[in-house]
């Protein structure tokens, strides 16, 4: 079996970090992604995926990624039901976010990014932020 899915869009609002009770960090956030075609005569279609990250990959997220951000997502499609306030059952399908990339250019990510030529692809995954050598005082990013 094989659940896997990548999306690149842009987020719709500013990711927020939360806790679980226990002290997990989690972000969810929605992204909006264009459709690849257009039928004639009408604006480009998006999709509004709702996205959701745990740990140092929330913590990624909210600390480089704001409102208007392209952001590339690798994950799993997690489908669930709740029962809404008025007793309504509902269907929520969500990409639980395994790794992220930066997309944009210098200018969309901030400006301040130093990167050389051949630092490869910007992704950050599910290991620990102290693979990227995160430095908590500094505003650059870590690559």
């Amino acid at each position: 079996m094989l659940n896997y899915a990548i999306i690149m869009g842009r987020l719709v609002a500013d990711p927020e970090l939360r806790q679980t009770q226990t002290g997990i960090s989690v972000t969810s956030f929605t992204v909006a992604v264009e459709r690849a075609f257009v039928k004639q005569g009408e604006e480009r279609q998006a999709d509004f995926i709702d996205v959701v990250a745990w740990r140092q990959t929330a913590e990624f997220i909210t600390r480089y990624f704001q409102k208007g951000s392209m952001i590339a997502i690798h994950g799993s499609i997690q489908t669930g039901s709740y029962e809404d306030k008025n007793g309504n059952k509902r269907k929520r399908v969500e990409i639980i976010a395994d790794s992220v990339s930066f997309c944009g250019s210098k200018s969309e990510s901030g400006g301040n990014t130093q990167r050389s030529e051949n630092s490869g692809a910007q992704t950050f995954s599910n290991g620990s932020a102290d693979d990227f050598n995160v430095d908590e005082e500094s505003d650059e990013l870590p690559f």
